[in-house]
């Protein structure tokens, strides 16, 4: 039945589902803000707000350098972000209350009640709310949740927001409760909520939404069905366990914060880190290699891959072309490399999970391979000069020189035009005629929609 729906039914096209989810975000927005200025006053509100900014651009930083090898578009991002400040804080924030509610009529008693909604409800809620935005981003942008990076990075940026909501609460509640007791700096409730919430554990909440991520990630480069579904569920069973345990370690005598904070959470955040770092450098050794074979075919000069597997080479690069040609060549630089690495990590993705994972390999493929085309006049040189002055090639190879590019592998086939036209009685065999179980074995013929072809 649901088959039959499918087909009968018209699918919703992009542009109304951005604005379905815009609507959403700016529904959710105004409510929860509303609703916070309720709870903390006008003043609370503004001091909270003001205390709560302080942490998101720099975790927004980290997670952004985490994804810059294939940088995941900004308008995804931002709606992450939106989703975790406005809708998950939002369905938290009622779901919490009216569980809490609940349970204390059911006990009559208020203390346990909190205590049973901060431990047992509270985790399950709110991860919930924040998993859902990376469903979203899992099912409708698959071709930009490329690995556990992507992953690791949506996480992070709706973990943020929601943290960010969630700090306004926090701190202008204290903010009123000192105001209310005239309590000075050493007794401020502020100052102690800062502590906690800002300097101590700023990380929290992402350490937590980063482990459904991963989930997600997993999920996205596994051929397995049981891989696609298992992962996710894993990841966010751990993340709502890690924050039962964050919550409820004021439970565990006098000094249990600081033994969970100390041999739990930092101990988890350090191995984060450290995979962090591991997943940025394969991600940027995976774009190395795959990029290797497109440049033996000709779509990319002897020196563009080694710059674009270098984010100093590749910043360099997009600086060079801003000085000579203003900032949209900047932003074509920008582009190009972008769509080098998600080319380079469809064929990665594609040799993991064979043809069957990739069923749109060779669309979105021609697809990548056409706009890397359109822009290598602008983009080849800057990258070019940039792997010279990062000294990635050797310094007798002059990238420039088409004597240095390989020529036992034919690259794009020109017409006398010049300009990349392609023969017209030009077909593109399938990529994995000569695949093997790990994956192509080689590049195969390749025509772009209004382009070249390449063997």
């Amino acid at each position: 039945m649901y088959r039959a729906l499918q087909l009968v039914l018209p699918r919703p096209s992009g542009t109304a589902r951005t604005c379905v989810l815009l609507a959403l975000l700016a529904a959710t927005g105004v409510a929860i803000l509303e609703l916070v200025r309720e709870q903390t006053g006008t003043a609370g509100f503004f001091v909270g707000l003001g205390l709560a900014l302080l942490p998101v651009a720099p975790l927004m930083a980290a997670f952004r350098w985490l994804g810059r090898a294939a940088p995941v578009p900004w308008p995804q991002l931002l709606f992450c972000f939106g989703w975790g400040a406005c809708t998950a804080a939002l369905i938290a924030i009622l779901a919490n209350n009216f569980a809490t509610e609940w349970i204390a009529a059911a006990t009559a008693d208020a203390s346990d009640a909190d205590h049973l909604g901060s431990v047992a409800i509270a985790p399950v809620v709110e991860e919930s709310a924040k998993a859902a935005a990376l469903l979203l981003v899992f099912t409708f942008r698959r071709r930009h949740f490329s690995g556990p990076a992507d992953g690791f990075v949506v996480a992070g940026f709706t973990a943020t927001g929601f943290a960010f909501t969630e700090n306004i609460l926090y701190l202008g509640n204290a903010f009123v409760e000192d105001l209310a007791d005239r309590s000075g700096v050493l007794e401020s409730v502020t100052v102690a909520t800062f502590f906690v919430r800002i300097v101590l554990s700023p990380f929290a909440h992402p350490l937590f939404t980063v482990l459904t991520g991963l989930g997600f990630g997993v999920a996205a480069v596994s051929a397995r069905r049981s891989r696609r579904i298992l992962p996710p569920l894993l990841g966010l069973a751990l993340a709502m366990g890690m924050h039962a345990l964050w919550n409820g370690s004021s439970q565990f005598g006098e000094h249990g914060f600081y033994v969970v904070y100390s041999c739990v959470m930092v101990p988890v955040f350090g191995l984060l880190v450290w995979l962090a770092v591991r997943i940025r450098r394969d991600r940027l050794r995976a774009v190395e290699d795959e990029l290797a074979l497109y440049a033996a075919a000709g779509w990319l000069g002897p020196a563009e891959v080694p710059a674009l597997a270098s984010m100093p080479a590749r910043s360099l690069a997009r600086a060079l072309a801003r000085h000579s040609g203003g900032r949209a060549a900047g932003r074509t630089v920008a582009r190009y490399e972008a769509d080098a690495a998600a080319l380079a990590l469809l064929r990665h993705r594609a040799r993991r999970g064979g043809p069957v994972r990739e069923r749109d390999f060779a669309g979105r493929e021609r697809e990548l391979l056409h706009r890397l085309w359109q822009s290598r006049a602008t983009a080849g040189p800057a990258l070019a000069r940039a792997a010279v002055m990062e000294e990635l090639i050797p310094p007798w190879l002059d990238p420039l020189d088409p004597a240095a590019a390989r020529t036992d592998v034919p690259g794009p086939r020109r017409t006398d035009h010049g300009r990349g036209t392609p023969d017209p009685g030009l077909r593109r065999p399938s990529p994995w005629s000569s695949a093997t179980p790990a994956g192509p074995a080689s590049l195969r013929p390749c025509v772009l929609p209004g382009g070249d072809e390449v063997r």
